[in-house]
């Protein structure tokens, strides 16, 4: 039999304040007022002080409402059923689905032992060459994409669910605008994608802690496909505004604000979130993808600052691209040996000529004149963004470095570029005729 209490002592916002004992942090309560019920869970705990986060918001509710603590943490259900679903953050059908209720799962639990990881070593296929031929993306890798407020990233995010050579996916949306959501599930469902993937959104429209809670609801799950031998990738949009919905309870709260006012504790939630990653050494993997928004396009900003120090690299989205300079993938060296033998040198000597052909761009708007060379720069960095950079390429990793040898052939001699004569002999497009011809 539980507790129940007759007396709020203090509201703001969405937090009511009561004295209560024997309560453990996180724990979840119905709020019973006169506009109906809601759940609310423990946020914080100062001796018999407790707070909640009242999930429908606490408008309505008044200092003699009703709070009964139900003895559980937040848990969501686990079976297959899952899969082709949509759900809120706070794990409720948005589907107009049936309500699962069985082999309910804790959420938040803490990161796996790494005794049980192995090194990362395995490549996650994308479609994408800018992503496949140029910054790899590698099983339990954990990688945020940043990109400011108009840069297609959600967009970006549904053709990596679309292309992805993976088991499951797991979509996490966070204060998305509702025609996003829409977008999502419509892309997803169309293409017949929805079947492997499971959707946990949160819009701007819904009770902030969900917010809070729908990355912890969508990674406990990850957790447990991967433990059934699944390769999991998990997509996570938009981590900004997670940490602006904790930015919003923490002011409520009066906690003391750190950087730009967010939490203090803002860099260990982020990581507790993103070191999830993991590649069982018995079992399957969780790989992480999270676009995270850069408010002024700001990469100082806290949020991308913190998550910098956290993942293994970052992809930059400017202008509806991937970025070449800046964008990194740490762990990419420990695959791209084994795809091809040619696959490290496409990727070098594409992005060093691609910084040439930036710099005879700024020699251009000087007015300086152009030499034989720089007209050669000049056409390769114009076929190299039209059929790589662009996001709407879509292609398998060996035909996309196929492409990077034609793209190369018609601009320059093979001298040109520096690549060792035993890959130029192998992989040049009609190499021995040109040697017959000279």
């Amino acid at each position: 039999m539980h507790k129940v209490y007759h007396r709020i002592d203090n509201i703001a916002g969405n937090v009511v304040s009561i004295k209560a004992d024997d309560v453990q942090y996180k724990e979840l309560a119905e709020v019973v007022s006169r506009n109906g019920s809601s759940l609310a869970q423990v946020i914080k705990i100062n001796g018999d002080d407790v707070a909640l986060q009242v999930f429908a918001g606490a408008r309505g509710v008044a200092t003699d409402a009703q709070v009964r603590f139900l003895g559980k943490t937040m848990k969501v259900p686990f079976s297959d059923a899952l899969l082709g679903r949509v759900f809120t953050g706070g794990r409720d059908p948005r589907d107009n689905g049936p309500a699962l209720t069985e082999n309910m799962i804790d959420i938040g639990g803490p990161s796996v032992n790494p005794a049980k990881r192995i090194i990362p070593r395995n490549m996650v296929r994308t479609g994408i060459p800018m992503i496949d031929v140029f910054n790899t993306l590698v099983e339990s890798q954990k990688l945020p994409i940043f990109a400011r407020a108009g840069e297609p990233y959600n967009q970006l995010l549904a053709r990596i669910a679309l292309q992805a050579e993976v088991d499951i996916i797991i979509l996490c949306g966070m204060g998305l605008k509702h025609d996003d959501y829409l977008y999502f599930r419509d892309t997803l469902e169309e293409s017949g994608a929805l079947s492997r993937t499971v959707m946990f959104v949160h819009t701007a429209s819904d009770p902030i802690v969900e917010c809070i809670l729908a990355p912890d609801v969508a990674l406990a799950v990850a957790e447990q496909f991967a433990l059934q031998d699944k390769r999991v990738l998990v997509l996570m949009t938009d981590m900004t505004n997670f940490a602006d919905a904790m930015k919003e309870i923490a002011i409520t709260m009066e906690q003391i604000p750190s950087n730009r006012g967010y939490p203090g504790d803002l860099y260990s939630q982020l990581a507790s979130r993103y070191e999830k990653a993991v590649d069982f050494d018995t079992a399957g993997s969780i790989t992480i993808l999270a676009a995270t928004t850069m408010p002024g396009d700001d990469v100082t900003h806290p949020v991308p600052d913190n998550t910098g120090y956290i993942t293994e690299g970052q992809f930059y989205l400017r202008n509806g691209r991937i970025e070449p300079f800046g964008s990194l993938s740490r762990l990419k060296q420990q695959v791209n040996g084994d795809t091809r033998e040619d696959h490290r040198t496409i990727m070098n000597t594409m992005i060093q000529l691609y910084a040439n052909f930036k710099e005879t761009l700024e020699k251009q708007s000087m007015g300086f004149r152009m030499s034989k060379w720089d007209s050669k720069l000049l056409k390769y960095g114009e076929r190299f963004e039209k059929e790589m950079m662009d996001l709407t390429v879509n292609i398998p990793l060996e035909e996309a470095l196929d492409l990077g040898w034609q793209i190369l052939a018609d601009c320059f001699e093979p001298m040109e570029t520096g690549i060792h004569s035993k890959l130029i002999e192998d992989f040049w497009p009609n190499y021995a005729e040109q040697a017959k011809r000279s």
